[in-house]
């Protein structure tokens, strides 16, 4: 009975977590217009997906956003926990306190500062005759600074179960620095950093908050796209590029865990 019950309840935990993305599925295939009717199978929304300049722009916004803040936001993160893990304790804990506040703070109001602070540097580039306004570098600004903690937080544990000796008797070999942090230090650490990459990666995708205070009049997302649409209704081709949004990440998770192990080869 136990057992059963167990069961059912995974079951309807599966059922509440993926019920509402097989109706957008569904809806994609959909002929009719209205969710509420059921035209007939039809393949129409994704044929005017990718004949729709706007969708089609805000997705490429949203990727190149997504993945060059990701990119940075790694490096910048990465080299930050390095220089974290060297302090002391007392500044360590100090600086840990600082990186949390980000991802403590409500992300409107880190949203709104941001708006504010673009607003008074074009004010004072303004006054000197410099113009600047807000657009697709101050939502890469934007996205960069509010992945950093995401990086920080996903290397520090790697750094911390390192083990320093394995540098120094790099560096006691004749290794320079550099070549022994690249051959020492970073593939110990790669699983963090790459956490990091693909926790910033999925956070900026989804982000909507600080990317509508700071994306002026022409850097929309998919995020600022859909909510404009909102009081006219979403357009089913947005049912359409989501469900191939879903589909591909399925597709890469199950390829991921599908891939054989490899063993330890024999070196005899």
């Amino acid at each position: 009975m136990s057992k059963w019950l167990k069961r059912f309840y995974l079951f309807v935990i599966m059922v509440f977590l993926y019920a509402p993305i097989v109706t957008l599925m569904i809806l994609s295939f959909n002929e009719s217009r209205t969710s509420v009717k059921w035209g007939g199978f039809s393949l129409k929304w994704y044929q005017q997906l990718f004949e729709s300049r706007t969708i089609l722009a805000a997705l490429g916004n949203t990727l190149l956003i997504a993945l060059l803040s990701a990119v940075l936001a790694t490096l910048l993160g990465t080299s930050a926990a390095i220089a974290i893990s060297h302090m002391k304790k007392r500044k360590q804990s100090f600086c840990m306190s600082i990186v949390n506040i980000p991802m403590l703070n409500a992300e409107i109001v880190t949203g709104i500062a941001f708006m504010l602070l673009f607003i008074t540097l074009g004010d004072l580039l303004a006054f000197f005759g410099i113009h600047f306004e807000m657009g697709f570098g101050t939502v890469l600004i934007g996205h960069i600074t509010f992945n950093l903690p995401y990086v920080v937080l996903s290397v520090m544990p790697k750094l911390k179960q390192f083990n320093l000796s394995m540098y120094e008797a790099a560096l006691d070999l004749g290794a320079g620095e550099g070549q022994a942090f690249f051959r020492i230090v970073l593939p110990d650490i790669m699983p963090g950093v790459l956490s990091g990459f693909l926790l910033s990666f999925t956070m900026s995708l989804d982000d909507f908050v600080i990317t509508h205070f700071v994306k002026g009049l022409g850097a929309d997302t998919l995020s600022t796209l859909i909510y404009s649409e909102l009081r006219k209704g979403i357009k089913p081709e947005m049912y359409a590029l989501s469900t191939i949004m879903f589909l591909a990440v399925f597709l890469v998770l199950l390829a991921v865990n599908l891939k054989p192990q490899g063993g330890v080869k024999n070196t005899n």
